[in-house]
């Protein structure tokens, strides 16, 4: 088999940053895959499943509710790794469009107050793994060193 696009990627030398991961053509539609790249592969620790999980929900709620990009959302969610997230849009895209999108939904899960859209029995399989304050926690961190001031290094693979 045919190693797929992600696994070529040298995670030894991955930054946390904003990548294109791969651009699909459906009909006459591109879909670009964003990898949120949220800490660095196999130096940091990964994020524990709680934070996911609450980061998924706040982001994805933010996303599909969002006045200019709601209707080009295609799934955002974990990577199994856990060191960041996918973010997929309908459109021809690269990580300097969507820095803007991305800092501005980070800044909303960095300030979050109140109940997690969603964490509730009927509305998720498994509601008790949330943890906001860390949520927050990664989300602020993410938003500090790798949104604010973000450079090429962080937007483009390493070779």
């Amino acid at each position: 088999m045919e190693k797929i696009a992600s696994f070529t990627v040298n995670h030894l030398t991955l930054l946390p940053g904003v990548y294109v991961s791969r651009k699909d053509t459906v009909g006459s539609e591109v879909i670009t895959t964003f990898d949120l790249r949220m800490t660095r592969p196999n130096f940091e620790p990964v994020m524990n499943t709680a934070e996911v999980h609450t980061l998924e929900h706040l982001g994805a709620t933010f996303l599909r509710n969002h006045a200019e990009y709601k209707d080009k959302v295609i799934y955002f969610g974990p990577m199994g790794c856990r060191t960041g997230f996918y973010m997929v849009l309908a459109g021809d895209y690269t990580s300097k469009d969507v820095v803007p999108l991305v800092t501005e939904m980070y800044a909303f899960m960095k300030d979050f107050e109140g109940e997690v859209p969603g964490a509730a029995a009927r509305d998720c399989g498994n509601y008790l793994d949330m943890n906001l304050g860390m949520a927050k926690y990664v989300a602020k961190k993410y938003y500090d060193e790798v949104l604010t001031g973000i450079t090429e290094e962080r937007l483009v693979y390493p070779e």
